[in-house]
């Protein structure tokens, strides 16, 4: 009976459509998906004086990345900075963005990859979209000069798709 398992040809990662999104947000041509990474975890944000009043500035992200298998693979922090196990890590500009379905999360964002570091699934990423957002934004009140300086965490979940050029 061993045998037979020894004999399995060894699994492949699953190709991964690109999700369904506003054309703000596509990948751009050329491009596909080498990642699909659940993110979980909280936007942080300070108060902070502005040039009215004093409000909520996101300072960064913190979230832990999963694979489909809710496996933890990797995280994700500031810059915004996406860095996995395997040693790869990349760091993006966000260059578009769309209100999320739910009016109570943060936007869906295109990201352009700026600078990587390590070898392996980020190497040569090019684009990262953010997408089906929970949660996320800051409070709508609570930031005055009495708080300056005040961080909050905003729980929230995300999908992060990660392209590359196609092979």
């Amino acid at each position: 009976m061993l045998g037979s398992f020894l004999s399995l040809p060894v699994a492949h990662a699953q190709k991964v459509s690109p999700p369904s999104v506003p054309d703000a947000i596509q990948a751009r041509p050329g491009e596909e998906v080498v990642l699909l990474a659940r993110a979980s975890g909280s936007q942080i944000y300070a108060c902070r004086p502005g040039p009215v009043k004093f409000g909520w500035t996101l300072v960064a992200p913190e979230a832990e990345l999963k694979d489909q298998q809710d496996n933890v693979i990797g995280s994700h922090f500031a810059g915004p900075t996406w860095k996995l196990k395997d040693g790869s890590e990349v760091t993006g500009k966000a260059s578009a963005h769309v209100d999320s379905e739910d009016p109570n999360s943060i936007p869906w964002l295109l990201v352009d990859a700026v600078t990587h570091s390590g070898v392996g699934l980020l190497t040569k990423v090019t684009t990262i979209q953010r997408v089906h957002t929970h949660g996320g934004k800051p409070p709508a009140q609570g930031c005055d000069d009495s708080h300056h300086d005040t961080e909050i965490k905003s729980p929230y979940t995300a999908d992060y798709y990660f392209y590359a050029p196609a092979k």
